[in-house]
């Protein structure tokens, strides 16, 4: 069984209003292409940026942003993993969180950014989300027809635990929005992803937006697809663009068949980290 994946590495500009406008074209430029499950960047909607974290946030309940991507997916009548936009929650607090909808616009789930961007690299790139926004505490799955599929967003992609957990409990995929700049993205973007997919023998994605060299934050860009056996299989530039790959579900089970290593897991030596 597979499915058609779909990462779209949207331009994002200072227009909420126009951001919406252009990421629904271009979910339905992926259903019509075939896509069966579309991805959008982290802050799909917004800059990126602790001083506009609070300028764009928005409620979780029948805010502009979340009517728009229920409207997406069910008119493109895909699964799609809303990217991230700044959220105001309970207690005014602000969150980076992600949306996930299915094909008939009903939300199928929530992922508030677990794991915040906190990081001081001298002279090169220092940034603190966690000077704006508060933390989600809980690891993100939904069902899709070809599985359970896992989500993350961006740093969140570093701590192995979650996507760990997220095999345990059945995923063939995990997918992370996400934003790394012009430091870390050459560095850790693509290692990482592979990492994360040879560790636990699935398919990894992350999305980013569109390198603007005007933002105050620049993305790295490269939005990309990688197999259960490590192999980057798709894999974007710097500039906007659609990319897609077959998410094989019969691949999944080769590969953890064929090195099996979650049958040789030593739990009395070292933890589950998913019990």
């Amino acid at each position: 069984m597979t499915s058609r994946l779909a990462l779209i590495q949207l331009a994002v500009t200072a227009s909420k209003e126009a951001n919406l406008v252009n990421a629904r074209a271009k979910v339905i430029e992926a259903a019509e292409k075939g896509a069966g499950i579309v991805v959008l960047p982290e802050c799909f909607n917004s800059p990126y940026g602790t001083s506009f974290f609070p300028k764009y946030a928005e409620p979780l309940e029948n805010g502009p942003s979340s009517i728009a991507l229920s409207n997406m997916a069910r008119d493109a009548k895909v699964y799609l993993i809303g990217g991230s936009f700044p959220e105001i929650g309970p207690n005014s607090k602000f969150f980076n969180t992600c949306t996930i909808w299915g094909p008939n616009g009903d939300r199928l789930g929530v992922h508030r950014k677990v794991h915040l961007f906190d990081i001081d690299i001298p002279g090169k790139q220092t940034f603190k989300e966690s000077s704006v926004l508060s933390a989600g505490s809980e690891i993100t799955t939904f069902d899709s027809p070809i599985g359970k599929i896992g989500v993350g967003i961006c740093y969140d992609i570093r701590f192995p635990e979650m996507a760990m957990i997220a095999a345990r409990k059945g995923c063939i995929a995990m997918i992370y929005p996400g934003a790394f700049n012009m430091t870390t993205g050459p560095l850790h973007w693509e290692l990482l992803q592979r990492a994360r997919a040879i560790d636990n023998q699935m398919y990894v994605a992350a999305c980013s937006p569109a390198r603007d060299e005007t933002a105050g934050y620049v993305a790295w860009g490269h939005s990309s697809v990688v197999d259960p056996m490590g192999q980057v299989v798709a894999k974007l530039g710097e500039k906007e663009d659609i990319v897609y790959a077959d998410l094989d579900v019969a691949f999944v089970e080769t590969s953890r068949a064929n090195i099996p290593v979650s049958v040789q897991r030593r739990f009395d030596v070292y933890p589950d980290v998913s019990k």
